[in-house]
């Protein structure tokens, strides 16, 4: 699945396109997606100067004068740019056509994504009870140590919790956990202060140059120009149970936590 880098770095490519110019139309080839698209996304939309693109987490959020469609990628959707007119080849399921004679194609073989419209995003039910955005101001070490007090869940599960930080997903919170020396296993509410402000940075810190690489290459995933991300190749424990451990030499571990892969190095982490 596009975790938050790949979703951001999604928006960094497309937005330059977007930004300031009409909708001509929306062509609509399937519309059963994980909700299906509104069948009056055409007349919403076409007519209408796109404003902005942001991001809410996972969600793309493309804002125009009288709405916003909001996005997500599901598990292998993709957005990127093409001439428009171009004939669309299996899973391509929607164009956005520009005046710029462009159009934003999206993109999903698993159709587990959503294109959705909403004229107040952020009060929507899918983004209403999200936490903080793990690069703002809103989220450091503090909140997660005073949010795991008398937890006794895994910290692994805790930090992933859309309620406590968003877009910590399994690949950055495995090497967060590495980074900080924390067992994933580890109850949250058993964590010191001090290693939350550790992990807390250290979230911050590879989620930024995860960003500036361009995201992880995983299954179908690229991003706005059609380009793999390229932070795969600095992994240093998703992906690599049974293997070394770059810093200590010893074998990583691989378990199932949460319902989920989580590998750890049971030298480097306690």
């Amino acid at each position: 699945m596009p975790e938050l880098p790949e979703v951001e770095t999604t928006r960094r490519g497309i937005a330059p396109y977007l930004e300031g110019l009409r909708v001509r139309r929306v062509i609509v080839r399937e519309r059963r997606l994980r909700w299906p698209i509104p069948e009056d996304l055409d007349v919403r939309l076409s007519g209408q100067r796109i404003q902005c693109v942001e991001r809410r987490a996972k969600y793309l959020l493309i804002r125009a004068e009288a709405g916003c469609l909001i996005a997500h990628l599901g598990m292998s959707g993709s957005l990127r740019l093409v001439e428009s007119g171009l004939p669309a080849a299996r899973h391509e399921h929607v164009d956005i056509e520009l005046e710029s004679g462009l159009a934003l194609r999206y993109t999903d073989p698993r159709r587990f994504g959503a294109l959705l419209w909403s004229e107040d995003p952020l009060r929507h039910e899918l983004l209403s009870r999200l936490g903080p955005e793990p690069l703002a101001d809103g989220f450091d070490g503090e909140r997660l140590y005073q949010l795991s007090r008398g937890r006794s869940m895994a910290v692994k599960p805790f930090i992933m919790d859309n309620a406590v930080v968003v877009g910590v997903g399994n690949i950055y919170a495995t090497e967060a956990l590495f980074a900080a020396g924390i067992d994933p296993r580890r109850e949250a509410g058993s964590i010191s202060r001090a290693r939350y402000l550790r992990l807390a940075e250290e979230i911050k810190r590879i989620l930024t140059l995860a960003i500036e690489r361009g995201g992880t290459t995983l299954r179908d995933f690229v991003g706005g120009d059609g380009q793999p991300g390229y932070f795969q190749q600095e992994l240093f424990v998703y992906g690599r149970g049974g293997q070394f451990c770059k810093h200590c030499g010893s074998t990583l571990r691989e378990i199932r936590l949460g319902q989920r892969s989580s590998v750890y190095c049971p030298r480097c982490q306690r």
